[in-house]
């Protein structure tokens, strides 16, 4: 055997050692165990007392109170040119369709549909569905437009068939099963869905209720949803507001998921939660400022009169008077990746006089 043979056959043996270790790494991270969770029997959670004020978190005003009066800035409008996707020159006319559709009754959920057509399904149960759900979708990394049709899907099934709290998960995971086909490019498949659940409900179960959901909705699974609305308001709150843009929309974002746990919130236009989270959002960065102005009154057209029990349920939430028990969301956006937004404080209340409007020349 030659010295050059001799050199080349460890480099090979090392090559191919370093190779096999790449596959082996390769192995255990596609094999990593999903969570599985199965959903014990779902009861009443009690009501908690509202959440009290920590002494000293928030300063008395020194100053007399403020105008209502709201300035009138120098554009009305949002800066879509750097973005072809918002395609400028129909965003109107594209808006107007959605405020038309959001209407729509085949596309809105009964307000009162768990005291007019459930008698085994409460208010706090569909929370905790929801609430699950959002765990579902980190761990599959769901886009959040998924989650939302999920939401959307359950509340309007319910909203025509009674259903025993046995099958509550199961219409969860195949409402949201439905909704990674409708919009995800690679959606999980049945039995991922049938795993996450610790296989309490078989694939046949879920297909068959996937069946249901599709005939109850009569295939209509399109629509807007808050995060529909959420795009274009948030973007003119960051372009006249001083803080961090990422912080702000990804506040926007983790106050518009909270909603979704309030069974309170179903009977609120999609548009007007967004218009809702982006007015709460501000105030929550510039407690001091007014968090509305002529700008986002002429893109939303809502006051924030029209505004105050949406905003005050979602800030309700926020401060954890309503939904304490619930903490999926919570937890997601506390991680550093969403700029750990749901730790930013807030005032425990929201000035009265923020919710007048008047709008005045600059």
């Amino acid at each position: 055997m030659s010295d050059k043979e001799n050199h080349v056959r460890p480099q090979r043996a090392a090559k191919k050692r370093a190779a096999a270790a790449i596959c082996e790494l390769g192995t255990a991270s596609t094999a990593k165990k999903k969570k599985r969770v199965a959903l014990a029997e779902l009861t009443n959670f009690p009501t908690l007392p509202p959440a009290k004020p920590v002494p000293g978190s928030v300063k008395k005003p020194t100053k007399s109170k403020p105008s209502s009066a709201i300035t009138k800035p120098a554009t009305n409008f949002v800066n879509d040119n750097d973005d072809p996707q918002l395609c400028t020159p129909y965003v109107s006319d594209i808006y107007d369709y959605l405020r038309k559709l959001e209407v729509d009754p085949s596309k809105r959920p009964l307000s009162d549909y768990v005291q007019k057509v459930q008698s085994d399904v409460n208010a706090n149960m569909r929370g905790v569905l929801v609430d699950w759900l959002v765990e579902v979708a980190e761990e599959y990394n769901l886009v959040s437009d998924t989650l939302y049709f999920s939401v959307s899907y359950i509340d309007r099934f319910l909203s025509s068939t009674a259903l025993s709290r046995q099958k509550l998960q199961l219409l969860g995971v195949s409402a949201m099963l439905i909704a990674s086909k409708y919009e995800e490019i690679k959606p999980p498949e049945v039995e991922d869905f049938c795993y996450i659940t610790d296989n309490t409900y078989n694939k046949e179960q879920v297909v068959e209720m996937e069946a249901e959901i599709l005939k109850s909705l009569k295939f209509e699974l399109g629509g807007p949803t808050v995060k529909t609305f959420l795009r274009r308001f948030s973007k003119l709150g960051q372009e006249i507001n001083n803080n961090s843009d990422l912080q702000f929309e990804f506040l926007c974002f983790y106050l518009a998921e909270l909603s979704l746990l309030d069974y309170n919130c179903v009977k609120f236009l999609p548009s007007l939660v967004a218009a809702s989270v982006v007015f709460l959002a501000r105030f929550m960065l510039s407690p001091t400022k007014h968090p509305w102005n002529s700008a986002l009154y002429q893109l939303t057209r809502y006051k924030p009169a029209d505004l105050k029990e949406c905003i005050l349920n979602i800030h309700d939430l926020y401060l954890s008077r309503r939904g304490a028990t619930l903490k999926a969301v919570r937890e997601k956006y506390k991680q550093h990746k969403f700029k750990c937004v749901a730790t930013t404080p807030s005032p425990p209340e929201i000035p009265l006089y923020f919710f007048e409007f008047r709008v005045t020349d600059p």
